[in-house]
């Protein structure tokens, strides 16, 4: 291997040490992510809860074989 390409070989390769770095330590933002999540989960609950839950029904009931037909 010649000088240059040992040269690129360490360069490459300190690039892609560091190439995750720069995320690292991203926490409060995944936890306001989440938060977010479970916020909006919450209040679609809240708010369509029955609608949510009769829908899901009918479409269980619409593909299950029902008895007595």
């Amino acid at each position: 291997m010649t000088a240059r390409m040992q040269a690129w070989a360490v360069q490459a390769q300190l690039r892609l040490r560091t190439l995750g770095e720069d995320d690292r330590g991203d926490v409060p933002g995944w936890v306001l992510v989440t938060l977010m999540t479970a916020g909006l989960v919450s209040v679609l609950w809240f708010v369509a809860g029955n609608a949510l839950q009769q829908l899901f029904q009918d479409a269980v009931m619409s593909v299950s074989p029902r008895s007595g037909l």
